[in-house]
Parts: structure tokens; sequence; C-alpha cells
């Protein structure tokens, strides 16, 4: 679980968890970094659990990715908050359902959230409180920004296919 206390600690939505293993472009990108260790994954289970429901659902040729990510990775499971919590809370975020990850995310003191949620990404008066609260970043920012990608490095993982990563 959570190594040094230095570390760059980065919780993921459940949106990055799928589409990470769904396609290999830029979220795979940002959950493969995590499988390095350059950064502590924190996650809760209230995201693991929508992840797998969803792939289950839309994609399930993808779930033995997303299981195997899940068996292989080393990340912190933090607690997912209260009801009650995520109703004192409403006002952080415009959809209800978006407030048990962004809670979970403040409360654990990481160093940012990793989303492609736009109701968490949008730049506007309805996320003003949250970003008051935590540093959330889109995926390609948080690969350029903190990862420190260049642009080539984006470009090649945009489009990328499955059949184009070496087995």
């Amino acid at each position: 679980m959570a190594g040094d206390q230095t570390e760059l600690r980065v919780f993921v939505d459940a949106n990055i968890l799928i589409a990470g293993s769904v396609w290999p472009r830029w979220p795979y990108e940002v959950l493969q970094h995590a499988l390095k260790g350059d950064y502590q994954l924190v996650i809760n289970s209230y995201v693991l659990e929508e992840a797998r429901r969803i792939l289950v659902k839309r994609f399930p040729q993808h779930i033995e990715r997303f299981e195997t990510f899940i068996a292989q990775c080393d990340f912190e499971i933090v607690n997912t908050p209260t009801p009650e919590e995520v109703a004192t809370n409403s006002h952080l975020v415009r959809d209800i359902t978006d407030v048990p990850v962004v809670l979970t995310a403040i409360k654990a003191g990481v160093d940012c959230l990793v989303s492609e949620d736009k109701d968490l990404t949008v730049r506007d008066e309805s996320t003003a409180e949250l970003r008051r609260h935590l540093q959330i970043y889109l995926r390609g920012t948080f690969l350029r920004e903190v990862m420190d990608w260049s642009t080539e490095q984006l470009e090649a993982a945009r489009g990328r296919k499955w059949q184009d990563i070496a087995p």
C-alpha cells in the first residue's frame, strides 16, 4: 500500500480506470505510470465498484484487463464518504454522484485528481469551490505537466490501438 510520505499521491476516477482499460491512449498511460510506481495511486471502493460495473455492462471484453491492472497495481484504498458526508458536501460539484469521488480525494489529502469528467474538469463557477480544495487534471494535461511528457509522446498515444502496443 502507500509508500514514502513524500511520494506523489494521485486519485483517479472511474472514467480513467474505464478508459484506461478499454483504449491504449492517455488514460491507459496514466495507469501505466501507477504500475511503474511513478506515483501512488489512491482510490476508494466507490470508484472501483463503479468502474467494474460499467466495464461489465458496456465493455465486458475489457474487464480482464481492468482486473489484471487492479491485481498488479500497488494502490492505496481510502474510505468512501458516508451518505451524510455526501449530502453535507453536495455543493462541491453539480453532479451529486461525483461528490463521493471528490470528497474522498479531498479527505485523503491527495496531490491531485485525474479525470475526464466535464463536471469536474470544467473551469467555471460550478467547480470554483472544488478547485479551492483540489488540483484537478485532464489525463493529457497530467501526463504533460506532472509526468513530463513531450508533445511527441502525447501525439503518439492519441489514436493508438491495442495492436500498436508491443506485447
